[in-house]
């Protein structure tokens, strides 16, 4: 590749596009409506990482990482590093059984309206065809372009089709290799695999290593790379794009993404985490947590499955459905939209643990999806005494919800109110819409219960709106749907 002739290229598309490469012309910016009503999408992180299989998709770093766990068991297992670096699981990375087809039917049977695979994460490993790099899915490990098969299988599911970028990391992840005998060797350029393996800084003070202008262009290409070849409807940010150094660049990327998508007809996003864009140009993301209130903005949470792990690994401890299912109501009652990571194996199967926890979330929805899909959030998002700590990485504890908490979401002359653990002897009491409620002094034209047969008897109180059943029972969220006069 030219990249000169490209840098050239995407300054030319930012001087003639309608967005150009500063936060005013940005925050013309605005969500594009399919996203909103979407609600509920599907991340992939698969690659080298999961060969070994073990404690994390951290483990590039952490092998090389003198005395941590990842660094004796690889030791123990594949041998010393000088002889066996990160590098040499390429070549076990076979994927041998992945099946874009099989995949994409997996997951729009678990309801997902949009799909995810991450394109490339911090190990430098591209899952796909790139003219930057050798070092790509295409080239070496299976062989195949793995983003593009995924692409056309999701889209032929009339699935939106969306990837994600860990690159900026790559700048110090495979560094600790430099401090003892191993295969992370200088002289590195721009290109190999391990490039460049910068001095990790310490999280306390993420600016005190600064990428150079070579890896911030070459950054910048990459993702204009991915933008081009396969035209992505959402593109995901992880973190450390939010350093001062790479601000100049995510506003050329996102000037140059919008005025190519509006180029072609597309509504697209980008997701970013902790202020990396200005409020207002892009969409916010919080990584493995929720808020605690209801949002007058749109925003999105990613989580996983695994409590532990994106990838798979061998230990990954599993959350249940009906915990994701609640998150899922929880958030979407927030104005917000959930993107559930999965991990495949290296040979390309989904654990049986993923696909039964997917297909049980893909059978609420069937039921229940008219109360998540194209809805938006009502007067408060809900009530109940379990509070949802807010804030990245709090989803490791599992709620204890209680049958008086209840989420509300509305569409049409439809309100949902979504009880999120049903009360066994039958008994609603939504307070909310109590009589003389400042909330709520609609008209009740009709209530009933999704996936329920039973006609429920109710009443309105100085209390609550009581709603009375003596059949129904589950230990997943039930949604009691108010048709409004």
């Amino acid at each position: 590749m030219d990249k000169h002739a490209y840098l050239i290229a995407i300054e030319a598309v930012i001087a003639k596009g309608k967005f150009k490469d500063n936060w005013q012309s940005l925050s013309e910016y605005e969500v594009p409506a399919w996203y909103k009503r979407a609600k509920f999408g599907i991340f992939i992180h698969w690659g080298v990482y999961s060969v070994p299989a073990f404690k994390n998709e951290w483990y590039p770093r952490n092998m090389y990482i003198q005395g941590s766990d990842e660094y004796k068991h690889h030791i123990e297992t594949y041998g010393q590093h000088k002889d066996f670096g990160y590098k040499d699981f390429i070549p076990m990375f076979k994927a041998e059984r992945f099946d874009a087809a099989e995949w994409a039917e997996l997951f729009l049977q678990s309801g997902a309206k949009y799909v995810m695979p991450v394109a490339e994460h911090h190990d430098g490993f591209q899952m796909y065809k790139s003219e930057v790099s050798s070092f790509n899915a295409y080239e070496m490990g299976p062989q195949r372009d793995v983003l593009g098969e995924l692409k056309e299988a999701f889209e032929k599911r009339r699935m939106t089709f969306c990837v994600s970028s860990h690159r900026a990391e790559h700048w110090f992840f495979l560094s600790h290799g430099k401090e003892f005998e191993s295969d992370v060797k200088e002289p590195l350029v721009c290109g190999d695999f391990y490039w460049p393996s910068m001095p990790e800084p310490d999280h306390q003070d993420l600016y005190g290593s600064p990428p150079t202008r070579e890896y911030l262009e070459d950054w910048l290409i990459r993702c204009c790379e991915l933008v081009d070849a396969y035209r992505p409807s959402i593109f995901y940010f992880d973190w450390w794009i939010q350093t001062e150094a790479f601000k100049p660049y995510l506003k050329k990327f996102a000037a140059y993404y919008y005025n190519k998508a509006m180029e072609w007809g597309l509504e697209v996003a980008i997701n970013y985490k902790h202020e990396a864009f200005h409020f207002g140009t892009a969409v916010p993301d919080v990584e493995r947590g929720q808020f605690a209130e209801l949002k007058p903005y749109f925003w999105q949470t990613d989580t996983a499955v695994a409590k532990n792990s994106w990838s798979y690994t061998s230990g990954n401890d599993y959350k249940t459905s009906v915990e994701i299912i609640r998150d899922l109501v929880d958030i979407v009652s927030k104005n917000g939209s959930l993107l559930l990571n999965i991990g495949p194996k290296a040979d390309g199967s989904i654990p049986e643990e993923d696909k039964q926890i997917l297909l049980e979330i893909g059978d609420w929805l069937k039921v229940n999806g008219e109360a998540i899909y194209g809805t938006s959030y009502w007067r408060t998002f809900g009530e109940g005494p379990t509070l949802v700590e807010e804030g990245q990485f709090t989803d490791g504890k599992t709620k204890a919800f209680t049958k008086e908490d209840i989420r509300f979401t509305v569409k049409g002359s439809c309100l949902y109110a979504i009880v999120l653990a049903y009360p066994k002897d039958g008994i609603v009491k939504i307070k909310s819409l109590r009589k003389k409620s400042h909330d709520f002094q609609g008209i009740i034209e009709e209530i009933s219960l999704l996936g329920f047969d039973e006609q429920p008897i109710w009443e309105r109180t100085e209390e609550a709106l009581i709603v009375k059943t003596s059949t129904v029972q589950s230990a997943a969220p039930v949604v009691i749907r108010l048709t409004l006069d």
